[in-house]
């Protein structure tokens, strides 16, 4: 991906579903002009799902999803069921493929009352339109095409492209809490951890957030802080830092200058912040043998003193005084079920679109499990949790009335 590339989990998500043989990769490949499906008369052939980060003009930057055959059969069908219905989690459009011969099934409206219930903008492609003799009236959500002849993939395409620029705009990362000429302090540990010759994601967004509102960003490292502050001339309006410093930190920022982490910020960012604030309080009634699942959204290299295996375990056993179990998940191995775990603590999710962070939530809701994140955790453990949300008021409000 080049320097004006947008990352995947900031592009919409075009997620391509229909049965076996509708001819779904088909009108992938005859979509996006790239052969990123194979193509086959054969049922099945698509065995897991195929997702691509690209330009799909009109549209723009997308993430385009091929998927497995939804009446697949067998035991690894029913598998690869699972892993397509999994793919709706971070799907923004739905893009439902149905063979226009045989015309909606049982299976093709059960798909489309999902993508309802889940409030997915969607279409139904009528495919080989090439065999009927005369085409019927589209409706609302329909459009019908000819991945062989090329028949109607245009108008797809611009049909694709009017609902990414429907989306409502999303939340800003931190810009909305600034006004121009504001000071923002951003503190970046340098440790075995930190990417050599750059900046993690977070870190990135919330400096080109910072710069869009107007505001100045200075970014220092956790033992330069005190020094930097010192030498500044104006008082800062926002000091942000990394997670696993916010101990640190906190002692050496003024009372009177706020407080928070990327990581607080990034789960206002996917629209999850009440549900961690709500969840943190669950630390504090963990007792020996319970489940913890904590879950990364990205794939790394585990280093010695990796926050997420090695530092937020330690911080549980201290703040708790008891021994839970602890379980580990990252990138998209995230369970369907929640249940035989008493916590769940996320990581920001920078790598996740917020389609995919919400629907982890709504899981783990919906098997009564609290989920809360690293930063809001971690400022629990360390006593300064409201601190970190002044910056919120309706968070803060939250906390302390326990609404």
């Amino acid at each position: 991906m080049g320097l004006n590339d947008t990352v995947s989990a900031e592009r919409p998500h075009i997620g391509f579903f229909g049965l076996r043989n509708a001819g779904k990769s088909s009108v992938v490949n005859a979509v996006t002009g790239q052969n990123l499906s194979v193509v086959s008369e054969v049922k099945g052939t698509t065995t897991d799902p195929v997702q691509k980060a690209m330009e799909l003009l009109p549209a723009g930057p997308v993430v385009v999803i091929d998927t497995p055959g939804l009446d697949d059969t067998g035991e690894l069908g029913e598998e690869r069921v699972r892993r397509a219905l999994r793919a709706l989690d971070r799907t923004d459009i739905a893009v439902w493929i149905v063979d226009a011969a045989a015309g909606l099934q049982h299976a093709d409206r059960t798909m489309i009352a999902r993508f309802c219930e889940r409030k997915i903008p969607y279409l139904i492609v009528y495919n080989k339109s090439d065999l009927l003799k005369q085409l019927p009236e589209a409706g609302e959500h329909e459009i019908y095409v000819s991945a062989k002849t090329g028949a109607g993939i245009q108008p797809l395409k611009e049909r694709i492209a009017a609902l990414v620029q429907r989306r409502p705009a999303g939340q800003r990362l931190i810009a909305d809490l600034l006004a121009p000429g504001d000071l923002v302090v951003l503190v970046v540990p340098i440790d075995s951890a930190a990417p050599k010759g750059r900046l993690i994601l977070p870190q990135q967004q919330t400096i080109r957030d910072v710069l869009d509102a107007g505001a100045v960003s200075v970014v220092s490292g956790v033992e330069e802080l005190p020094r930097t502050l010192a030498a500044l001339r104006h008082k800062p309006r926002l000091v942000v830092t990394d997670s696993q410093a916010f101990g640190q930190v906190a002692r050496a920022v003024p009372e009177d200058i706020q407080l928070t982490s990327f990581s607080i910020l990034m789960a206002r960012y996917k629209g999850g912040l009440r549900r961690a604030v709500q969840g943190a309080a669950a630390l504090s009634r963990l007792r020996d043998g319970d489940r913890v699942l904590i879950s990364e959204g990205c794939t790394h290299h585990r280093q010695c003193g990796d926050i997420g295996t090695v530092k937020l375990p330690s911080w549980i056993r201290q703040y708790t005084g008891c021994e839970p179990v602890f379980a580990f998940t990252s990138g998209r191995d995230f369970p369907e079920d929640l249940s035989a775990y008493q916590l769940v603590i996320h990581c920001g999710g920078c790598m996740l679109n917020e389609q995919e962070m919400q629907s982890r939530g709504r899981r783990a809701a919906d098997c009564g499990v609290p989920m809360t994140n690293y930063g809001i955790a971690i400022a629990q453990m360390h006593g300064i949790l409201a601190r970190s949300l002044e910056p919120f008021p309706d968070m803060l409000r939250a906390l302390t009335q326990g609404v």
